[in-house]
């Protein structure tokens, strides 16, 4: 379905959030996306026609329960390009993140000692592996960001060595809105025998994710940045990797047999699961999966490119605007008004109905280098139009009217 604006108009309609706010230009979708009738529909299935723990009860609701849910594993793993059993359902892309920080010690040779990250990577993408470090008394080392905003692929070659464990980047930059290269890293990666993870929060519901061809060990993605509702994540790995991995929480579900001194643990995925699972969470992530893939993904990111550069073009030469990618490829662009605080321009656009984003953007040690307060975080999603874009860009002016410069 290729895009367009009148086709997006159209889209719009599945989102209840906008019949009951109607002059809402959401541009916030980096926080969380709206989530459209059919996934909101399949949640309310679920309490309603076959609401039941799965694996453990032997008649019809808990079956269907386990059906769906399975199911549910299944579409996740193709949408990725994955094995079904290298799905392990969490609750956030921060929950993935942690949990791998604890299991994947078991996988490491002890020779190695270092952690790379890079400069632009969100909180929870940096304070797991700082407690990690902290731990385990590993030295954490990070990529530089150049002043394009892109990471320096030469500063990446000389800092991961022999020494390095982890390698541990955002897919998409949350705050700036850079693809970084999965590929070239995960090359390197592999001729240091270094284990690769991708914080995927900003990429999976916005461009077509290929963990095969990206290369990468382990990824991690949230369900409500893609449609999906709050309280179910992704965590992907490879299968002989988890395999060998000790799992981080104990409990039902996760058990293949116990014995008052002993236990042993279930096969992966399972082993990873421990307690009752978010089951309708699972389900809607599926569901809304099945919505973007009828769009499809490809469709999905050149829309949000078109509607970044029709962005770009309208506030480049705007002389009170700063802006800290001047070469936008995804759906995320941040700006500020010069000598009015983020925060400030934030609220004054909630007068027009615009929500943004403004601040750090859990991205603080990124701010401190670029010595900046924060941005205002401009995220746009496939159910956006132009029209959106027009009242963002007057609403803006307004705001830099109100000062009276």
């Amino acid at each position: 379905m290729k895009l367009n604006n009148q086709i997006v108009k159209e889209l719009k309609k599945d989102f209840p959030i906008f019949d009951n706010y109607k002059n809402l230009v959401y541009l916030d979708n980096g926080a969380t996306t709206q989530k459209p009738r059919q996934v909101i529909e399949k949640i309310k299935e679920f309490y309603e026609s076959f609401n039941a723990n799965i694996h453990r009860g032997l008649y019809e609701l808990s079956e269907r329960a386990t059906e769906e849910y399975k199911r549910a594993r299944e579409i996740v793993a193709k949408f990725i390009n994955a094995k079904t059993d290298e799905i392990i359902f969490t609750k956030s892309t921060t929950d993935s993140i942690n949990s791998l920080a604890y299991c994947i010690v078991s996988i490491i040779p002890k020779e190695k000692n270092e952690i790379v990250l890079t400069e632009m990577e969100h909180h929870s993408n940096l304070i797991p592996w700082q407690e990690f470090a902290k731990r385990l008394g590993f030295k954490l080392r990070f990529i530089r960001v150049k002043d394009d905003f892109t990471l320096d692929l030469e500063d990446a070659r000389t800092l991961i060595s022999e020494k390095t464990a982890i390698i541990s980047l955002t897919h998409i930059s949350n705050s700036l809105g850079i693809i970084n290269p999965i590929k070239e890293i995960s090359r390197i990666a592999k001729e240091k025998n270094a284990l690769v993870v991708v914080d995927a929060a900003q990429s999976t519901g916005h461009m077509k994710v290929d963990v095969k061809d990206l290369g990468c060990d382990f990824l991690a993605f949230s369900g409500h940045k893609m449609l999906a509702p709050f309280g179910i994540g992704v965590l992907y790995g490879k299968r002989e990797l988890l395999e060998k991995m000790n799992p981080f929480n104990f409990g039902g579900g996760m058990i293949n047999s116990v014995s008052f001194e002993d236990a042993s643990w279930a096969e992966i995925p399972e082993k990873f699961e421990a307690g009752t699972q978010n089951i309708a969470g699972a389900i809607a992530l599926a569901e809304a999966i099945k919505y973007l893939e009828k769009i499809g993904m490809e469709n999905i990111e050149l829309w949000e490119r078109e509607l970044v550069n029709y962005l770009y073009e309208k506030i480049k030469n705007l002389d009170f605007i700063e802006i800290y990618n001047k070469n936008p490829k995804t759906g995320i662009l941040s700006i500020n008004v010069k000598g009015i605080h983020p925060h400030d321009v934030s609220s004054l656009l909630d007068d027009y109905d615009i929500a943004v984003r403004a601040g750090h953007h859990c991205n603080m040690p990124l701010m401190k280098r670029l010595r900046l307060h924060g941005t205002i975080r401009i995220s746009l999603y496939f159910y956006n139009t132009f029209e959106d874009i027009d009242k963002l860009v007057e609403g803006i002016k307004k705001v830099e009217e109100k000062f009276g410069r």
